[in-house]
Formats: C-alpha cells, structure tokens, sequence
C-alpha cells in the first residue's frame, strides 16, 4: 500500500467519524427537543383536565348561588360570558387568557358569597364549593408543572448551539401559564 492511500484512508477515516459525530450530536438535540416539546403538550393536557373540570363544576355552582342571590345579576353575567370565553377558547394563550378572565370572575363570585351566611351554611354549597377549591388547587399544581416543563424546554431551545437546530426544525418558545396582575392580590370582602 502506497504512502498516498494510507493518507488518503486515515482522512476518509476522521471524516467519517466527524460525520459520525455531528450525525449523533444532531440526532441527539433533535429527539431531546421533541422529547421536551411532548413533555410541555402532556403538561398543557393535564392543565386542561383541572381546567374543564372547573368549567363543568361552575353552572352548579352559580346555580346554587342564584337561589340565595337573586339580585346579584351582574356577578352571574360576568361569570357566564368568561365561561363562553373559556369554551370557545383554541389556542393555548387564548385559553390561558379566558381562564384567567374565568378565574377573576369566579373570584367576584366568591365575594357575592360572603354576603350570604345562610348559603354558605347549605349542604349542597358547600360540597360544590369544597369540589370547586379542590380543582382550584389542582390547576394550582398542574399549572406549576406546566411551567416547569415550559422553563426546561424554553431554557434548552433559546441554548446555543441548541437554538440552531431548534430554529431549523421549527421548534418555537412556549407560553407561560401566568397569573393576571389583577388576581396576584387578594379580593377584599366588605359587608
């Protein structure tokens, strides 16, 4: 074998396994990026379970509130239309956005309560106020994990040189599931 072979085999050689190496290094990012981006789709999922439970709990609610206070007409409207926003809600900001607009509604809702002793004394209330304060919770803790899981994924698609095979295959930075500003205080019961 010729002195030129052997060089030109040695070079073929470290090709192939620098090709190698950027095969794996790609492969790699890619399937940890969809592996992320799945994570952040099971984390909305689950958001959204708690989320539709609470969607489905609060026509009994309202209704029971209804029977104690008749003349509080406006709280009810307000609590409805953030409803309909919520069941015609598509894409994962337009839902995080109703429901926080649920939320705040639900929170007047609250207020209207306190207003009533004799409600709030009634067996049926207070099993679906218990079984609302329960989902509550559960979004609380499901909306944690969900932002866990976007921080983790966003962290790795915004990383160089991650961010270029992000940017190549589409992967595009997720949205936070945040709190509005208007519900990061407390509501203030007056009598």
């Amino acid at each position: 074998m010729s002195k030129g072979l052997k060089i030109l085999l040695v070079v073929l050689g470290v090709l192939l396994l620098i090709v190698i190496g950027i095969y794996s290094y790609l492969k790699g990012t890619y399937n940890s990026l969809v592996t992320l981006d799945e994570g952040v789709k099971g984390a909305w999922a689950q958001v959204e379970n708690q989320l539709q439970r609470r969607y489905d709990l609060i026509p009994n609610y309202v209704e029971t509130v209804k029977g104690y206070a008749t003349h509080e007409k406006e709280v009810f409207v307000k609590v409805a239309e953030a409803r309909s926003r919520v069941g015609g809600a598509t894409t994962v900001s337009d839902k995080i956005q109703a429901n926080n607009e649920l939320a705040s509604a639900l929170g007047r809702l609250l207020l209207v309560v306190e207003r009533y002793p004799e409600l709030k004394a009634n067996t049926n209330f207070i099993r679906l106020q218990d079984e609302l304060a329960g989902t509550e919770n559960r979004i609380a803790v499901e909306r944690r994990r969900f932002n866990e899981m976007v921080k983790v994924y966003n962290i790795k698609i915004r990383s160089f040189p991650t961010n270029i095979i992000a940017g190549m295959f589409g992967f595009e930075k997720a949205t936070f599931f945040e709190v509005p500003k208007e519900r990061q205080e407390a509501p203030k019961v007056k009598f």
